[in-house]
């Protein structure tokens, strides 16, 4: 028996070397986008195939964090340990019926912040899923409300890769930022080595924090304002229902998520993996260009001087000022106005690709009235369109 017990010491001692392992700073995408999340307070879901290191990224976030980490299995609880237990008093009909919550959130809530991570979201059963709402949304656990200083993460497996799985239901999916996680090679090997990426959370600047929310709105409301079938848009399949979505909920998240990137000065691939995790890839990528073109000059102000205007150089950028150029003539049709979108085409004909004309050159052509003279501009436009039309035809 002593030697037995000698054993099992020596045994614990590897154990503590192998699991004594450092961190270091290190670009990571995917943890930049979770501390991003977190920070702004909103619900990640780390959607991923097993064993990927979902639950060991989480574990090393607390730690980093120096936040107490409370696990909760959702496939192996009950409705009620979630919406709580009616516990009945001396008299229920004056002073009603509380739901007393578990054990595992009256400890969470005593320490006053942490992480709670929902595990195995995707195998939890529908009315488990139900319950859960009221936890992620309102943060309430039966009649206990988490205090403020508790971030709610969750992590799920694909449905193909579940074991018992169910699609997530769509109020609940719409309820997460979702971030699909995948290994990184080298941060598994550096890692298995002992050095794991650095989980920090993002520094804000405080002298950048009015700006960033006024970028925010305009991005979201400059685009939802010209695409307002974007605001509400439920998926028509149940496996597209249990990911990110549109809703007025979601975009109202996005929102909070770009003011928070723009203060934090966050990378452009970490934005785009929290937006489209929250709204879609399609309206996720819609908001991502939309906000390229806030800074895109007023098509008033080109028209206005069209020989001292400024084009940007990107394509696609250029593609757009010049479409909105001639959308703003076509809503306020005027001599004066057709013919400055002449100039500017030609100007942007003298300062880029040929090909980016043709479009605005034959919607412009089609505004013309019958009393306007046509510009002697547009013989130059018109070998360009008809070039280009060529090519085309040719490819």
């Amino acid at each position: 028996m002593p030697s037995c017990a000698r054993n099992l010491d020596v045994a614990a001692e590897l154990l503590a070397l192998l699991g004594a392992t450092g961190t270091e700073p290190r670009p990571d995408v995917q943890l930049e986008a979770l501390t991003l999340a977190v920070s702004a307070d909103l619900p990640v879901l780390l959607w991923g195939e097993p064993g990927i290191g979902k639950t060991s990224a989480l574990n090393q976030l607390a730690d980093a964090l120096g936040l107490p980490l409370t696990t909760v299995i959702a496939s192996v609880h009950e409705p009620s340990d979630f919406a709580g237990l009616p516990v009945v008093g001396d008299d229920p009909a004056v002073q009603g019926v509380p739901m007393a919550p578990p054990d595992w959130a009256v400890r969470l809530a005593r320490t006053g912040k942490g992480l709670l991570f929902l595990d195995e979201l995707s195998t939890a059963p529908p009315a488990v899923q139900a319950a859960l709402l009221r936890v992620v949304l309102e943060r309430r656990v039966g009649a206990l409300r988490l205090p403020p200083g508790i971030r709610i993460v969750a992590a799920a497996n694909p449905r193909a890769s579940a074991a018992d799985g169910w699609e997530l239901s769509a109020p609940l999916a719409n309820r997460f930022v979702h971030l699909q996680w995948a290994y990184d090679h080298d941060v598994v090997v550096r890692g298995l080595g002992g050095t794991w990426p650095r989980a920090t959370l993002p520094q804000l600047d405080p002298a950048e924090l009015p700006a960033a929310v006024d970028l925010a709105r305009r991005a979201v409301c400059g685009l939802l304002s010209a695409r307002p079938a974007l605001v509400h848009k439920l998926p028509n399949t149940e496996t597209r229902r249990g990911g990110p979505w549109p809703s007025p909920r979601s975009w109202e998240m996005t929102l909070r998520l770009l003011a928070f990137a723009t203060a934090a000065g966050a990378s452009r691939d970490a934005l785009s993996l929290l937006v489209r995790g929250t709204v879609g890839d399609g309206p996720g990528l819609e908001l991502l260009a939309a906000m390229d073109r806030l800074d895109l000059p007023d098509p008033e102000q080109l028209l206005a001087d069209p020989a001292s205007a400024v084009l940007p150089e990107r394509g696609d950028l250029r593609q757009a000022v010049l479409d909105g150029v001639v959308e703003a003539v076509r809503k306020q049709p005027e001599r004066s106005r057709w013919d400055a979108a002449w100039a500017l085409l030609v100007r942007a004909l003298d300062t880029g690709a040929p090909d980016l004309v043709v479009v605005p050159a034959t919607t412009l052509a089609r505004l013309r009235q019958d009393d306007w003279e046509v510009p002697a501009a547009i013989g130059r436009l018109g070998v360009a369109v008809t070039l280009s039309q060529r090519a085309e035809a040719g490819r």
